[in-house]
């Protein structure tokens, strides 16, 4: 199991105003985050105060992503991908244009994001838990969860490291959100709207090993 930072450069682009996140009087931290867990419109689509602010396709954003991912893992044409967590699965679509002949697959809990996710990819895409793949053991050559597996209870969490280990075959990537000191901590508490498995990295060390997971990692840190 290896860190292999493939996000950073995209999770940094980002400017953040923690206290306005935590204080706007119309979208205050919890009426944000009720909204948000609903994983609707509001959540993908709606004001910029409760999550995205409208989360679309942008030319060339995940595609350094998907090029850098494929050229780690020796992804080739006719290789199988699955993205736990995939949203509107723009990073899967991606992996498609950087190689093509490559194998997509997707599975989130938000029904509104399948609907919405990229058409090209769509017939690939199912509404599910990453708690309970449907998929065989060993059935694909990468399988990768980005900023997802913090949005689940710890009872949950144990689940789903061992489904990801389960259904992959050569190579498995997760990036979870994570905190190093008491200022990343805070900053993490004040803009997230949904995670639940608020973990420094040691701590995420002990989750991975104790579930047997066996893949590389990365962490997304609010600095």
């Amino acid at each position: 199991m290896a860190y292999v930072d493939f996000l950073s450069a995209i999770h940094k682009s980002t400017t953040r105003d923690y206290l306005a996140r935590v204080n706007d009087p119309e979208y205050p931290k919890p009426r944000a985050a009720e909204l948000a867990k609903q994983w609707g419109h509001d959540y993908w689509d709606g004001d910029r105060r409760i999550c995205y602010g409208g989360y679309r396709y942008l030319e060339g954003r995940w595609e350094k992503v998907a090029r850098a991912m494929a050229g780690h893992y020796g992804i080739k044409p006719g290789d199988r991908i699955l993205d736990v967590g995939c949203g509107k699965a723009f990073l899967l679509f991606d992996f498609t244009k950087v190689v093509p002949g490559v194998e997509v697959y997707g599975i989130d809990i938000s029904g509104y994001a399948i609907a919405n996710a990229k058409e090209e990819v769509r017939e690939r895409l199912r509404v599910g838990n990453a708690t309970s793949l449907p998929f065989d053991d060993g059935s694909f050559d990468l399988v990768f969860s980005i900023n997802t597996l913090h949005n689940l209870h710890c009872y949950d969490l144990d689940k789903a490291l061992r489904e990801i280990e389960r259904v992959g075959r050569r190579n498995r990537y997760i990036c979870v959100e994570s905190y190093r000191n008491e200022q990343e901590k805070a900053n993490l508490l004040y803009w997230q709207v949904t995670c639940e498995a608020f973990n420094t990295p040691e701590e995420w060390a002990w989750w991975f090993g104790n579930a047997g997971y066996t893949g590389d990692h990365s962490f997304i840190y609010f600095e």
